[in-house]
């Protein structure tokens, strides 16, 4: 239990030494999150902990090096505390899905008029894009085990590889665009880009990428018949259902926007602040209340203990990409990417390579982007915000369909007993290509964009 309480008041600290702008409060702040690293050691599992130990270590080692005085080591823990705040709170926001039987509705689309495999395909692919805005990663196996209710019938040859492309495709294809997704909120703070600039880019060209990979799909899977029993399913609750999620998220992402305009202190601050009041002013509209905080509570509490993985890897992450940006070592990997500052095109192939290598050697997108973000401080005012927001949010976000340590991969792999790497080889051609595109589309926006200034 002691996680349940640790985790949520250092957040509470973080959020207070941010507004106050206290520098005893962040001193406070590190001591705490040493505690919080400590504690979440014994809890942490597999990469989590190898990478957090490997992290904290040489950290510590980059620290002693640099003869820095033993009170700044406190103040070397914040880097990640925003982003683990999100993740802290995001339960609240999936338990208004559920307790709105959201998921339920949506979910029953794929029981609706389904005369093929093909057509489930553009259909689950359809449910997993729409669910994975807001439930995350639980829309991997919530989606998985309606679609083995009609697929039971056919081998696992079969079945895999379309549980593989469909679902993981759809699911980082809305990630995206998604104004919660962490690794755009983080891009967008290195670019000092407003989301409201490249969301219609990224949403236009997301869509476009889905519906292409749907219509494939449903072509390559339309011979395969299925009888399903059709059951009894209204489309008008559906598309209210639908639209009010709809409603929810510009909602969200007008609240997050204005309140950010207030308090200036990064679209995620802000939407770590906002997501328990929207949340609770959503359930009074659905007239859900009382089963909201009871639901919640409850959600939160399961997810918080879960949370012992993100503490221990991010804060020790934090800890080595603040000590790296203080060695020879930081210099060393940008001189790569400042040789190449004046070739935009190279440049951002550079980018989508860095997070090919990183995210087949264990580190997270979000620990490689942090670090990123260090190599490119050199030149980052001499490179075009949008064109690059685009690249590094397309080329981090593609790793969840292949890289063999994301969670999505993980948790598909073990639900249909498949090897990891297995899953995404089928599925790294099309990131390689959605890569390509992206850094293409990137770089003719700056080309035409060249023309009218």
């Amino acid at each position: 239990m002691l996680r349940v309480f640790l985790y949520p008041f250092i957040i509470i600290l973080y959020i207070a030494a941010q507004l106050t702008e206290s520098t005893t409060l962040l001193y406070i702040v590190g001591i705490f999150a040493n505690i919080t690293v400590i504690v979440s050691l014994f809890h942490a599992r597999g990469l989590y902990l190898y990478s957090g130990i490997i992290f904290y270590v040489i950290g510590m080692i980059l620290f002693l090096l640099n003869d820095l005085p033993w009170q700044a080591f406190f103040l070397q823990f914040d880097t990640m505390l925003g982003i683990l705040a999100l993740f802290l709170l995001l339960p609240f926001l999936n338990s208004l899905i559920l307790v709105g039987r959201y998921d339920k509705h949506l979910s029953s689309l794929l029981q609706y008029n389904i005369n093929h495999v093909g057509d489930l395909y553009k259909r689950g692919s359809f449910v997993s894009h729409i669910l994975g805005l807001f439930l995350n990663i639980a829309t991997v196996p919530l989606v998985l085990k309606s679609l083995h209710k009609s697929l039971n019938i056919y081998p696992t040859s079969i079945t895999d590889r379309f549980y593989t492309t469909s679902i993981l495709r759809a699911y980082a294809l809305c990630l995206m665009w998604s104004p919660m997704e962490i690794m755009i909120i983080k891009s967008l703070e290195i670019t000092n880009v407003d989301y409201l600039f490249v969301f219609p880019i990224l949403f236009l060209l997301t869509i476009s990428i889905l519906f292409i990979d749907t219509t494939i799909g449903k072509r390559k899977y339309g011979h395969l018949k299925i009888g399903l029993e059709q059951s009894h399913v209204s489309l008008e609750i559906i598309f209210k259902k639908m639209k009010d999620l709809l409603v929810l998220l510009l909602f969200l992402v007008v609240s997050v926007t204005l309140l950010n305009r207030i308090v200036q202190q990064g679209y995620l601050f802000s939407l770590v602040l906002m997501i328990i009041p929207i949340s609770f002013i959503w359930a009074i509209k659905i007239r859900k209340v009382r089963r909201y905080i009871i639901h919640s509570k409850q959600h939160w509490q399961m997810k918080t203990k879960g949370l012992a993985n993100y503490f221990f890897m991010f804060l020790s992450a934090g800890f080595f990409v603040n000590m790296v940006a203080n060695t020879k070592l930081l210099t060393v990997l940008q001189y790569a990417f400042v040789h190449f500052s004046e070739q935009l095109l190279f440049l951002f192939c550079l980018i989508g390579l860095y997070f090919f290598i990183t995210s087949f050697i264990g580190f997270h997108p979000l620990v490689s982007i942090v670090l990123l973000a260090e190599i490119l401080q050199p030149i980052i005012a001499n490179i075009p915000s949008i064109p690059l927001s685009i690249v590094l949010i397309i080329c981090s976000l593609s790793t969840v369909m292949y890289s063999p340590f994301n969670v999505s991969i993980s948790i598909l792999a073990s639900e249909i007993n498949l090897h990891p790497y297995r899953i995404g080889v089928w599925n790294i051609a099309f990131s390689l290509l959605l890569m390509v595109i992206s850094i293409v589309f990137a770089y003719t926006i700056h080309i035409v964009g060249g023309f009218f200034t």
